[in-house]
């Protein structure tokens, strides 16, 4: 079987980026050496819609907890289990941390299941306040310099590496590259674990069910193949993404995207 292969600029799991890089800039940027064995990247997107209708970005989620820094928004987000939505107006700009999964697990020291689905305050975890983090990077015009204090505030609660963060995000890069892994059954025998351990230690670390995760990167390729152009039918992409049924495939995604493939293509066109 023929596996579908991602486009060549990831989109982060923003959903149509072609057309949400007209509205917006978002760029990545690399944490503090000492930082990286726990956060994948930080994030800004800046806008300047001045004049000009609201533009909604929709997003799908990942399997990483974010720290979001916005005005009178910011919180620690944990895992979005469906896709979630941002309304961009006027100008602005928000500075996120995406922690590496189970990255934040060290930070937080206590089941990162507890944040899913909802935001909590930087004050309750990282013991900062909202206003003070708003005040002191959303000031700022330099990326340099937003990264700068962004590094010293972590790198202040810098906790001890834990092996169990390394051993997780080797298995979800497996998944990630492994398109034709769709059971659980298939990661225990990888990682040469019980399925219920390696359910606990997903649930303790990532906040989120492994067949979640399996879930959600093969419907974060089909998405992306839609994006950019995808000319198959539909069942063909179903079955590159190792779907024996096409119901089966739809459902999915629309549990994960919020619609079905038909109605997302007629969206994006």
């Amino acid at each position: 079987m023929r596996q579908a292969s991602i486009p060549s600029r990831p989109s982060m799991g923003v959903l149509n980026l072609p057309e949400g890089e007209k509205k917006f800039q978002l760029t990545r940027h690399a944490p503090a050496e000492a930082l990286r064995f726990f956060v994948k990247h930080y994030w800004i997107v800046e806008w300047d819609l001045s004049g000009q209708p609201s533009y909604q970005q929709d997003v799908l989620p990942n399997p990483c907890v974010n720290l979001v820094v916005e005005q009178q928004k910011t919180a620690i987000f944990g895992i979005s289990t469906v896709k979630y939505s941002h309304l961009l107006e006027g100008k602005g700009k928000v500075f996120g941390v995406k922690f590496k999964p189970g990255g934040f697990y060290p930070f937080m020291k206590s089941p990162v299941s507890k944040l899913t689905g909802q935001g909590t305050s930087t004050l309750d975890i990282l013991g900062v306040v909202p206003q003070q983090l708003e005040d002191s990077l959303l000031q700022l015009s330099d990326s340099a310099d937003m990264i700068g204090v962004m590094d010293a505030l972590l790198l202040e609660r810098l906790p001890q590496q834990d092996p169990y963060v390394t051993l997780l995000n080797e298995l979800i890069d497996h998944i990630h590259r492994h398109r034709e892994l769709t059971a659980v059954k298939q990661l225990s025998e990888y990682a040469q674990m019980s399925i219920r351990t390696l359910q606990r230690l997903f649930n303790q670390y990532v906040g989120v069910h492994p067949k979640w995760v399996i879930q959600l990167y093969r419907l974060q390729n089909a998405a992306e193949l839609l994006d950019y152009g995808y000319a198959s039918p539909l069942p063909e992409l179903a079955a590159e993404l190792g779907y024996f049924d096409q119901s089966h495939f739809i459902r999915d995604f629309k549990a994960i995207i919020g619609i079905t493939p038909e109605e997302y293509i007629r969206r994006r066109s």
